[in-house]
């Protein structure tokens, strides 16, 4: 988690020269990357505020808005790496707060969409900017249309669009291209391994391994 702070730290060089006041946007499934930026903030970097954005599974957002967490079951949305009920990386952030509801908000704002939503801020972005969002970076987009004047925003993205391609094309009506480094994989033969679920067997596997 520390390594993936260092992201932060160089997305912020590069907006500097700008004299505004930084705010990242980060897709939220798990939690871990917003982790690291508030890791990066208590490192000292003068981040203003973060947006924890999220699909219809808005834990989070929930809590920012009323101090309660409730875990629930997930929901399935075509921003699938945020389908999390329960976030694993939520006490992390607990713990680098000292569970203080007051100074988690003052950090961190809670913004969600759903699918319908998504699609929009899809292809809002690409209409405005041609520039392609897989869905979990475009919630990522949507949450920075209403910045401050003296605010600028960094939104991550979740992975390139290629890997959500069929969701990707629907949405813009456009063909994705995808990179050799990808579509090089779809030749190479898929291998597996059978096992039982003990440990025993998976330990006897890696160290059979040459």
């Amino acid at each position: 988690m520390i390594p993936q702070s260092f992201y932060y730290f160089e997305a912020y060089k590069q907006v500097k020269k700008y004299g505004k006041e930084v705010v990242f946007s980060v897709p939220s499934g798990n939690f871990g990357n917003i982790t690291a930026g508030l890791l990066a903030k208590k490192m000292g970097l003068p981040i203003k505020r973060f947006i924890a954005a999220t699909n219809v599974n808005k834990i989070v957002p929930d809590y920012l808005a009323t101090g309660n967490y409730t875990p629930k079951p997930s929901v399935a949305t075509i921003s699938n790496a945020m389908d999390v009920g329960s976030p694993s990386n939520f006490t992390r952030i607990l713990a680098l707060y000292d569970q203080d509801y007051k100074a988690i908000k003052s950090d961190i704002e809670g913004f969600w969409l759903n699918d319908a939503d998504t699609r929009t801020a899809m292809q809002e972005a690409f209409q405005k900017y041609q520039y392609v969002c897989d869905p979990h970076g475009a919630i990522g987009y949507q949450s920075l249309t209403k910045l401050g004047d003296n605010e600028i925003g960094i939104f991550l993205e979740t992975a390139h669009p290629a890997k959500f391609l069929y969701t990707v094309e629907e949405t813009l009506g456009q063909k994705i291209d995808i990179p050799e480094a990808l579509s090089s994989l779809e030749e190479k033969e898929k291998q597996s391994t059978m096992m039982d679920t003990s440990f025993g067997s998976f330990k006897a596997f890696l160290l059979g391994r040459k």
